[in-house]
């Protein structure tokens, strides 16, 4: 059985993020979507509520071979501890090219076994981030196009 891990810090998950997860579903027998810690950003999410949001999504999807998870460590010592074969990376842009190729890198230097795999968004969600839906509450404006409807309040409630 082939099991992948979707890792990121999802604060909040976006209809970007979606559409690699999805598609990653599709490839691989089994995918978690773990929520990690990203030291350089502030999170305003706790993991808890970005796991918490993530399985309402998942539920929703209909996606029985994907499971979400969360992780405070390096992501190829999960993935060892869980059995996983890859590490499924979304691109949007040229300029996330050259961090997430880094990192594959560097993971592929501490665990041999695992591969990184990088799917580009869909075009609809290049330019998207949790950044962006933040930003855009912040000053009031619309992220019903960017985020599923089932966490929309969530997220209008937690950022105004």
């Amino acid at each position: 059985m082939k099991l992948a891990i979707c890792s990121g810090s999802f604060d909040p998950i976006t209809n970007g993020h979606i559409d690699i997860i999805k598609r990653a579903a599709k490839m691989f027998d089994r995918l978690i979507v773990l929520v990690s810690v990203n030291y350089k950003k502030a999170s305003t999410f706790t993991s808890g509520e970005r796991v918490a949001m993530i399985e309402r999504v998942l539920a929703e999807l209909d996606l029985p071979n994907v499971s979400v998870d969360m992780y405070d460590g390096l992501l190829v010592n999960y993935a060892k501890q869980v059995g996983a074969t890859a590490l499924v990376r979304g691109l949007r842009a040229v300029t996330d090219f050259e961090y997430e190729f880094q990192m594959a890198l560097t993971n592929k230097k501490l665990c041999g076994d695992v591969e990184t795999i990088f799917l580009t968004t869909s075009s609809e969600y290049m330019f998207l981030s949790s950044s962006i839906v933040k930003q855009v509450v912040h000053f009031g404006g619309s992220i019903t196009d960017f985020v599923p409807a089932c966490i929309y309040e969530d997220i209008i409630k937690k950022l105004k």
